[in-house]
């Protein structure tokens, strides 16, 4: 039996939401399959005021045995390193955030305002909100670079806005299960089982981009988002395009480019009406060439795919 915490800081709960419909495993399967008892969750406790304070109590003072302590959202610091502007349980978030990821055998942070501070924290980040153990792409974030649980890990980060369900389930049984130890982590703590291929790795458009086909429209069945819509795929790491969401699709086979929204950037620092969803380019080259190559050889790659490019490259080749 495997005791979960999870507590939301500065969250819109879409990573609750998304959990909520994990299928291998699904919520259900962790509880009734994999031994794991939920203290609390915000959604799904029955206990309150009182009673949470109490589970939440319990848990450090060691009564209740915390094996994995979740936090959904960022970490609200405001106003003036008070953590006022977010209370819980009548006290601030944070710092029950602090006591209990000191007091559970591993830390679990969903979401990309766990992981790295996600929208809350983009400038002037009013809330003086951040990551679990990241700021952004800098180490350090609220518990601070050299934190590790009891367990000896770090702050494990499931990034995502929100996160694949199954992502989440699958790392909270390995947990659970005792295979921790089996979890490689890179180096912003991301389980490279998850987060190690780009989500350009099993789009369905990935000949267009060979042929430097590009789609001009949301929605559109053929082209690469990549060249004119601001796709980020190509610098991504994630497996959307490998498990699928729903089991069904992804933001590439729906004709709508990908945000990054795995990368601690997300949103993009550029946000000026017209930059969102477009390709920045110089000269007609992307500003940003696919991670592993340079301008030089991507121009050749371009030039001898765009030249090479069959007729039905350029066709909807769909049938409804």
């Amino acid at each position: 039996m495997a005791n979960v915490l999870w507590l939301q800081g500065g969250a819109c709960s879409g990573n609750t939401m998304s959990f909520l419909n994990a299928e291998e495993p699904s919520a259900c399967d962790l509880v009734t399959d994999f031994g794991i008892n939920i203290l609390w969750h915000p959604s799904l406790g029955m206990e309150l005021g009182v009673g949470v304070k109490n589970i939440l109590e319990d848990c450090l003072s060691g009564k209740i045995s915390l094996d994995i302590f979740v936090f959904e959202g960022s970490v609200i610091q405001a106003p003036n390193g008070t953590g006022n502007w977010n209370r819980f349980a009548g006290r601030p978030m944070k710092d029950w955030v602090t006591e209990l990821s000191n007091a559970a055998q591993f830390v679990v942070a969903v979401g990309d305002c766990a992981t790295w501070g996600g929208i809350p924290a983009v400038p002037p980040n009013p809330s003086d909100s951040t990551g679990m153990q990241f700021h952004k792409r800098a180490a350090g974030g609220f518990l601070g670079s050299n934190f590790v649980s009891k367990s000896g890990l770090p702050v494990i980060n499931i990034p995502g806005c929100p996160a694949h369900p199954d992502w989440i389930s699958q790392i909270l049984v390995a947990v659970a299960t005792g295979r921790a130890g089996d979890l490689t982590l890179d180096e912003l703590n991301r389980p490279k089982t998850f987060f190690t291929s780009f989500t350009q790795t099993g789009c369905t458009r990935n000949m267009h981009f060979a042929y430097k086909v590009s789609t001009t429209q949301f929605g559109q069945r053929n082209g690469c988002l990549f060249y004119d819509l601001g796709c980020r795929g190509p610098f991504t790491r994630s497996p959307c395009n490998r498990i699928l969401w729903n089991r069904q699709s992804s933001k590439t086979r729906a004709g709508m480019p990908c945000i990054g929204c795995t990368e601690p950037e997300f949103p993009h620092h550029d946000l000026k009406p017209g930059t969102v969803f477009a390709t920045p380019t110089t000269l007609g080259l992307p500003n940003e060439v696919p991670v592993g190559m340079n301008k030089r050889s991507y121009l050749t790659v371009v030039a001898a795919g765009k030249s090479a490019a069959p007729k039905w490259s350029k066709e909807d080749m769909f049938v409804v």
